[in-house]
C-alpha cells in the first residue's frame, strides 16, 4: 500500500501557496527591520565596550596595586604567558586534545542519546523500567564517578570521554525520550490508519519532527560534554587545558590558570554558534 505518499499529502494539505504579490516587502516592515538591524549593531557594541572596559580597569587595578597582579593575573600577563606558549606550540597542543576529547565526547553522547530514546519510545514496558534508574543517574554528581572511572579504565583519554559522556548522556536521553512522547498524535494515528508499522511512524513523523528538539539537545550537550571533559582532565590527564588548570594551581602559576580557562570561554563559544549554524541550516 502506497500509504507513503498519501500520508505526506495530507500531511502537507494545510499547506498554502503564497502568491508572489505577497512576498514583496511593505515600507513599513523595510523599517522594522532596519530598526532590528539598528538594535542588534547596538547590542554587538555594547557587548564590545562592556569586554574593553573590564579589561582595562582589571589591567589597570593590577598595575597601580588595587589588585595583586601575583594572585589576579592581569590582562597583560595572561597574554605573555599565551605568547610564550604559542611559541613552542605547546598551549595549541593542550588546546587541541581538549578540543578533540569534547568532539569525541559529543558525537557519542549525541548517537547514544538518540539511539536510547528510541529505544525507550518504541518499548513502553522497558521506558518504565529504565525511567527511574535514568533519572537517579542523571542527578548523580558525575564527579563522584571519576575516581572509579580512573580505576576501572586506567589513566588515559578513554577516562576522560566516558566521565564527558556520563555528565550528558542521561539528561539527552531523558530529554529526546519526553520530546518524543510529546509529537502529535494525530499524524502518528494517520500513518497508523494507512496501514504503516512503528518503523513508519518512526521515520516519517518521529524522528523529522524532532529534528529542532535534537539540535537544540545538541546545544546543551556540547558545553557539557566541556565541563565533563575538564572534570576528566582534572583528575586524570597528562595534556589539555584542564591539565593546565590543575598543574598552574598546584604550582601558583595563575597566569596559566586563567589563561586556560579564558581559552575555554572562547572553545565553549566557538562550539556552540558551530552548533547554532548548523541549527540555522537545518531550518533553511
Amino acid at each position: 500500500m502506497r500509504f507513503h505518499s498519501i500520508a505526506s499529502f495530507i500531511l502537507r494539505r494545510h499547506r498554502a501557496v503564497i502568491p508572489a504579490a505577497d512576498l514583496a516587502v511593505s515600507p513599513a516592515q523595510c523599517r522594522y527591520l532596519e530598526q532590528e538591524r539598528r538594535i542588534r549593531r547596538q547590542i554587538f557594541i555594547c557587548r564590545i565596550l562592556f569586554l574593553v572596559l573590564f579589561l582595562f580597569s582589571w589591567e589597570i587595578s593590577a598595575r597601580i596595586g588595587i589588585l595583586n597582579d601575583f594572585i589576579f593575573s592581569s590582562p597583560s600577563r595572561v597574554l605573555s604567558c599565551f605568547l610564550s606558549m604559542a611559541a613552542d606550540r605547546t598551549i595549541f597542543y593542550h588546546t587541541g586534545v581538549t578540543v578533540l576529547e569534547t568532539l569525541l565526547s559529543f558525537f557519542l553522547v549525541t548517537w547514544i542519546g538518540i539511539f536510547g530514546a528510541v529505544a525507550l519510545w518504541s518499548s513502553r514496558r522497558l521506558a518504565k523500567i529504565l525511567e527511574p534508574y535514568l533519572v537517579i543517574l542523571n542527578s548523580l554528581p558525575k564527579s563522584a564517578l571519576a575516581p572509579l572511572l580512573i580505576v576501572w579504565l586506567g589513566n588515559n583519554m578513554k577516562t576522560i570521554i566516558t566521565a564527558a559522556v556520563s555528565v550528558a548522556v542521561f539528561g539527552s536521553i531523558l530529554t529526546l525520550y519526553n520530546g518524543f512522547l510529546s509529537m502529535d498524535p494525530d499524524q502518528i494515528r494517520l500513518i497508523y490508519t494507512l496501514g504503516g508499522k512503528q518503523k513508519d511512524v518512526l521515520t516519517k513523523v518521529l524522528l523529522p519532527g524532532s529534528v529542532p528538539l535534537i539540535i537544540s539537545n545538541m546545544k546543551v550537550n556540547i558545553g557539557l560534554c566541556l565541563v565533563g571533559v575538564i572534570i576528566g582532565e582534572f583528575l586524570s590527564a597528562q595534556a589539555g587545558l584542564g591539565f593546565l588548570i590543575i598543574y598552574g594551581s598546584q604550582v601558583f602559576k595563575l597566569d596559566l590558570v586563567i589563561m586556560s580557562i579564558v581559552i575555554l570561554c572562547i572553545l565553549s563559544a566557538i562550539l556552540y554558534q558551530a552548533v547554532a549554524v548548523l541549527e540555522r541550516r537545518c531550518k533553511q
